[in-house]
């Protein structure tokens, strides 16, 4: 690990009394020694999502920033948009020990039952829209990447930071298809649908991301963080009531999300295009994903087919955990059907190795 202001070795800069002056050029040298560490542990995730966009002098919405924003006032020209104002989410979160409430943003529009355009002004275009954790909670993804599509310039883009199901309490879920997003655009969905409540409620689990990167997860003891029978409740209420259950409504993996939008294209769903794609760094779980307008359909789906081509083309993607659904089943069925499953397969492993054998 490089030498810290605290750690003495090479490279170390060397205390000085209070009141000492800093020898001439150890300032630079510091800060080149901090550009150096920056370099070599790669780019930030701030910089992956925000990659060549200039802040300064381009208007931007951030979406559901809540207290981390990926872009301050002072950087730029931004715009904060959430599904509730600033006091109404300090406190629904004041309990929450991840969230520093007096950090949250001022938020400046309310994305509800009302459209994007109409919320941020029915004139008003922006060079780009970025959201952090956001999409996999939107009750109707197709519609909701269809409004920032409406309010984006011609040349502008949308950035995504993205869970991936592989590393996350979605571990064992299956990941979000064609049908799935259809169902909740022909619903109109404007809060989770039961099926997602209850799938969580399901197949939440607790689990360790490097131990997932690692392949070293003890799948069938995963502890479970929903309930079933409290799934149901929610799920009644949210049927008869329309209450809205907050909760990851969609599940994706890199390659999950760019077969996706290719069938979102081609059904003439989806006119974003993949810009380009950042995989799930090694032990951790998110990637990065940014999208723009596309008036040419074929090109559209072709760039989401040429992301899917890659990421199966890549090492570092095929060497990452394989898909825990398969496992499912024997989670499902408990272990006696499991255990009735491997003696008929070793049954029959036998019978063809005796007529092998003749």
């Amino acid at each position: 690990m490089p030498p810290t202001d605290d750690q003495s070795g090479v490279g170390a800069p060397k205390p000085r009394s209070a009141g000492e002056k800093p020898a001439p050029g150890q300032p630079e040298r510091r800060r080149a020694l901090k550009r150096l560490v920056r370099g070599l542990a790669g780019p930030s995730r701030r910089d992956r999502i925000l990659a060549n966009l200039d802040l300064k002098a381009l208007q931007g919405v951030e979406i559901g920033a809540l207290a981390s924003p990926l872009v301050r006032p002072e950087q730029g020209d931004i715009l904060y948009v959430d599904f509730a104002d600033t006091a109404t989410l300090r406190e629904k979160y004041k309990d929450d020990p991840t969230v520093a409430i007096a950090d949250i943003v001022n938020v400046d529009a309310l994305w509800g039952s009302q459209t994007l355009q109409q919320c941020i002004g029915a004139d008003r275009k922006v060079d780009y829209v970025v959201a952090s954790h956001v999409i996999e909670h939107v009750p109707d993804l197709i519609t909701w990447l269809a409004e920032i599509r409406a309010i984006l310039k011609p040349a502008g883009a949308l950035r995504l930071a993205i869970p991936d199901r592989r590393y996350t309490f979605d571990f064992l879920r299956p990941e979000s298809r064609l049908h799935d997003v259809l169902d909740a655009y022909l619903s109109r969905a404007r809060a989770p649908l039961p099926r997602a409540i209850l799938e969580v409620n399901n197949l939440a689990r607790a689990v360790d991301c490097r131990e997932a990167w690692d392949g070293a997860l003890d799948i069938d003891n995963l502890r479970r963080l929903g309930n079933p029978k409290v799934g149901i409740e929610q799920a009644r209420d949210a049927l008869a009531n329309g209450t809205y259950y907050d909760t990851h409504c969609w599940v994706f993996t890199p390659l999950s999300f760019a077969e996706l939008c290719a069938e979102m294209a081609q059904s003439d769903l989806l006119d974003l295009a993949c810009d380009f794609y950042v995989e799930t760094p090694r032990n951790q779980l998110e990637f990065y994903v940014g999208m723009v307008p596309g008036a040419d359909k074929a090109a559209v789906i072709a760039s989401w087919r040429t992301m899917r081509e890659s990421l199966l083309a890549s090492r570092t993607y095929q060497n990452a955990p394989p898909s825990a659904w398969r496992h499912l089943t024997s989670i499902v069925l408990l272990r006696k059907p499991r255990r009735r499953l491997r003696a008929a397969l070793g049954r029959m492993r036998a019978n063809l190795g005796g007529r092998r054998a003749r």
